[in-house]
């Protein structure tokens, strides 16, 4: 008789003991998963700011380099998908948009002028300065449909003399 209750209590032992296991694994699994959703959303906004970094300094090159006063167009925009070809169904990329606007007197501007031109009373200075918006969209890929999820928008912007 003894017996019985030994061998009846080890079973509801073991019986609670794994019931207890199994739900600390369900806690690690899903604190697991928060953390990798966690992470996969830090890492997507880090890359899109130093994504929005590097189209800011493109830009400055780029009017940096282009004769305003030349037959060159004006540069206003800087458009560009990073990583796969098509992010909007994969949901890996990023899409970049960059808008240049120029502040100056119109000698400065040359070719600019008229093209989202702020424009400053003379003052003496011919300095001209541009204002980069930089604007790095991606998608959660936590989702379960990436098609039709929402767009992140990281926007930076800076005011810069040429």
């Amino acid at each position: 008789m003894i017996r019985d209750h030994r061998e009846a209590f080890s079973l509801v032992t073991a019986v609670f003991l794994i019931v207890l296991m199994a739900g600390i694994a369900l806690y690690v699994m899903s604190l697991s998963g928060k953390i990798v959703k966690e992470t996969t959303t830090q890492y997507k906004k880090e890359q899109a700011m130093l994504l929005a970094k590097s189209y800011t300094e493109l830009a400055i090159m780029t009017v940096t380099a282009n004769d305003r006063n030349g037959t060159n167009a004006c540069i206003t925009n800087i458009n560009a998908n990073v990583g796969p070809s098509n992010p909007e169904t994969s949901g890996e990329g990023y899409r970049v948009r960059t808008r240049i606007a120029y502040i100056g007197a119109d000698s400065d501007i040359g070719s600019c002028s008229g093209t989202r031109q702020l424009d400053h009373p003379s003052d003496g200075n011919n300095d001209l300065n541009i204002i980069v918006d930089v604007y790095v969209e991606y998608k959660d890929i936590i989702q379960g449909d990436i098609a039709s999820s929402p767009w992140i928008t990281y926007h930076r912007r800076t005011l810069q003399k040429i």
